[in-house]
This record gives C-alpha cells, structure tokens and sequence, in this order.
C-alpha cells in the first residue's frame, strides 16, 4: 500500500519522470529523516562492481560497493544486519541497522563474523533539506512505500527497479520494460 509518510526505513521507487536525473531507475532506503533537517538514506540498486578493501585495504572482504548517492562520495557508509557486533549502530527498521563503530566491522569482515549478505558498503549517500524530498514526491518523482518487501542485502543491481515497477503495476508496467533512454530505441 501506498502512503506519502516519510520515515526510517521508507523505500523510495524513482519514477521514469527521472529519467535524466542521478536518480534514474534508482530505489532508495530512507535512514533518517525529520521535518527540521532532511532526510538521509542509500541508493540499494547501483552498484560500482568494486570489492570493498579496494577503497579500504585494512578490510578484508570482496564484498560489493554500492553508490550510495550523490552526497559526500569521499567516505564510505554501511548498512547491516549485525548490531549484536557493530556497536552505536541505528536502527532503520524490522532489524536494519546502517552506522556503528567502524572499527567493530573491521573486526566483525576481518574475522569472518559478519558475512557479506549481512552487511552491505556504500560511497556517498543520498540527501535532501528540509521538505525537500516532500516536494520531490509532491510533483510524481517517486513512489513511497513504508514496507521493504526484498531483501536489502541481495544483488540487486539490474532487477530491483524493473521488479518494484512490476509490484507497483498499472502505468508502471509500460516503464518497466523501456531501454534505459528511451531516446534511444
């Protein structure tokens, strides 16, 4: 079902009146968000095919870095399920956690307690001021849903979009099979 309410844990669909934006086919997990100051969350669907100790060689794990966004590209931010090993981490939803003491997951990746389904990398992040995002969602540029119906950790990087587009049904299902730019077909 859908509703407009913004909060930890909402999944943003991008609908295809982005398509020349950074955030073309992208679906997004809101981490924080407030009517004061923003909102903050991660692109779950693009990923950069690039192994995580390439950006940090002190971890050691082949797992996938995703672009998290277009805010703040020199750092790194992460997504988990393992708050029981990475302490100060917040929780987004239904035991969804992004944050905590880095060196913890350094630890956790580095001794084989954490395994790559369970945690998951991300350069930059997405964010939007205050209403913002609102408005954005005001003029039809996405699709807000208070449910995540997949699992985070997957790889998700050519099907995500095209798969909430078919869940979404009605007009959607015209989008869902369009080439990346339709100027091009």
């Amino acid at each position: 079902m859908q509703t407009q309410t913004i909060q930890r844990g909402t999944i943003l669909i991008a609908r295809p009146s982005l398509l020349t934006d950074v955030f073309h086919r992208s679906v997004v997990i809101i981490t924080t968000h407030s009517e004061e100051s923003g909102s903050i969350g991660f692109v779950l669907n693009k990923s950069l095919n690039i192994p995580v100790n390439v950006f940090l060689n002190e971890i050691n794990s082949e797992a996938m870095v995703y672009s998290g966004g277009p805010v703040d590209e020199q750092n790194i931010f992460y997504i988990h399920n393992r708050p029981d090993l990475i302490k100060n981490s917040e929780l987004i939803k239904d035991n969804l956690y992004w944050a905590g003491d880095f060196d913890d997951v350094k630890y956790a990746l580095n001794n084989g307690f954490i395994k790559p389904n369970e945690i998951r990398f991300y350069v930059g992040y997405s964010g939007w001021s205050e209403n913002q995002l609102e408005t954005e969602i005001k003029n039809g540029a996405w699709s807000v849903h208070n449910s995540i119906n997949f699992d985070v950790f997957e790889d998700w990087d050519h099907t995500l979009w095209k798969e909430q587009m078919i869940k979404l049904g009605g007009e959607n299902l015209l989008w869902f099979n369009m080439p990346e730019n339709p100027m091009l077909n």
